[in-house]
């Protein structure tokens, strides 16, 4: 299975770091956000791994390069404008093939096992990772019923931005800028979107006190 990491955007949230480092490069602990995906992903057995760029686009080649240095293979889907979530899949999909393969958000910390990921059932499009509600998000995106991702229920979760998609996820989609979460929704109503809950660490590096924070937590970890 192939994997995709989103790393297209502009991050204005974290500005004024962003103004000059593209998010996913935004190091944490000694690291860089992409770096800790990459490497979770070789250690899971992903080898295959696009990465769309737009916003200093330069700046995550020159960093990462062909991912040899990281155990794996990288592909570069560039926007040049950045296309939002679905938008830069849909563009990436030539790269990614005809099988099912994993994106995961470029902007999140986790530590989280890609290999414990299942296959997808026959029905289903896509498969979601969800996790609990942080403070920025308490009221939840989606909730689960039989394995089945819903967009009402209880408990509600928060999508941590992993899943694994189809290409036939996007059939019907127009190329062009897209957000992902109505594309989710619809699907979700068609009852096409498996998911799972995980409970593990964690973070939507979304704002500089959560990076800060993060920051604090792994370099407890270290000691």
């Amino acid at each position: 299975m192939k994997a995709m990491i989103l790393a297209a955007g502009r991050g204005d949230r974290l500005r004024p770091l962003t103004d000059t480092t593209p998010k996913p490069l935004i190091r944490v602990a000694g690291k860089s956000l992409i770096e800790y995906h990459l490497q979770n992903l070789a250690t899971a057995g992903f080898r295959g791994i696009i990465i769309n760029t737009a916003w200093l686009a330069n700046k995550i080649h020159q960093q990462l390069g062909d991912g040899s240095n990281y155990g794996v293979n990288i592909q570069y889907s560039d926007e040049g404008t950045a296309l939002e979530t679905a938008g830069g899949i849909i563009n990436a999909l030539p790269l990614l093939g005809n099988e099912p393969f994993l994106v995961v958000n470029g902007d999140i910390w986790c530590d989280f096992d890609f290999s414990t990921l299942p296959e997808l059932n026959s029905h289903a499009q896509a498969h979601l990772v969800l996790v609990n509600n942080p403070e920025h998000n308490p009221a939840g995106d989606f909730a689960l019923q039989d394995n089945l991702v819903i967009n009402k229920g209880e408990p509600m979760y928060t999508f941590s931005g992993i899943g694994i998609y189809t290409a036939a996820f996007f059939a019907e989609q127009k190329t062009g800028p897209l957000p992902l979460a109505p594309v989710i929704r619809n699907k979700c109503e068609a009852g096409l979107v498996s998911g799972q809950y995980y409970n593990g660490g964690w973070t939507d590096v979304g704002s500089i006190e959560r990076l800060q924070a993060l920051e604090t937590q792994l370099l407890k970890q270290q000691i």
